[in-house]
This record gives structure tokens, sequence and C-alpha cells, in this order.
């Protein structure tokens, strides 16, 4: 069963987001990981790189697959994770600590279109 966690939004194409302020922490969510299995490479974008919601963020390898990672918000990209340049096996070890990237939000509105923790629950079952 993949854990999901309450107080966090989700997004179809299985990101999650935590939101801190102004500012979105975007992962991939455990259903994720588990579905690609050992992640060998997570593609890092630009800090102050501007992103649209819906638009790509980066990509993740994995053994079996490459998959893209799309942004759930619209913003400026203010940090990376760039732990995961070195160590993409992190995400596959606890993919809620282990964040993509910190977007200074545009819109915060933009939230109310993603689901919670139940809603993400019954996608995924």
């Amino acid at each position: 069963m993949s854990k999901i966690i309450d107080g966090l939004y989700y997004a179809n194409s299985h990101e999650w987001v935590k939101v801190e302020d102004a500012f979105a922490y975007v992962g991939i969510t455990d259903y994720a990981q588990e579905s690609l299995g050992e992640i060998v490479f997570v593609e890092l974008p630009e800090e102050d790189d501007e992103i649209s919601a819906g638009g790509e963020l980066s990509a993740i390898e994995s053994v079996k697959a490459a998959s893209d990672i799309v942004s759930p918000v619209t913003g400026t990209i203010v940090m990376v994770n760039e732990e995961l340049e070195d160590s993409p096996e992190l995400v596959n070890e606890d993919p809620y600590e282990n964040w993509i990237v910190k977007i200074e939000m545009e819109n915060k509105s933009e939230l109310e279109a993603l689901l919670n923790a139940a809603e993400y629950k019954e996608l995924i079952e």
C-alpha cells in the first residue's frame, strides 16, 4: 500500500505539493516511485526558471522507464534539491522527504485544482 500524507496536495500525474507560505515544495508520490522502480537519475531544472502549472518541470529515470515530472503550480523555481544529483535513490527511500524543487507560487488558488489525500487515495486504488 502506497504511503499518502494528509495535509499535502496531490496531482493526477502523481506529484505532491507541500505549501509553506508562498512556497511549494514539489516531489513525486510514493505510488509514483513504486511504479517507476529503482530510480537512477533525476533531471533538475535551473533555479530562477519560470514554470507553468501543467508544464514539464523535470524528468526522472528508473531502470524501467523515464517519466516527466509535471509542475502542479505556476511560479519561479527558487531552489532545487541538489542531493538528488548524486543520490537519486533518495526518492525511492522517502519520496516525501526528498522533494525535487521549491517554487515561489504566483497563484495559490491553483492549489484548489489539486487533490487532497483522500481523493488521491481513491485515484490510485
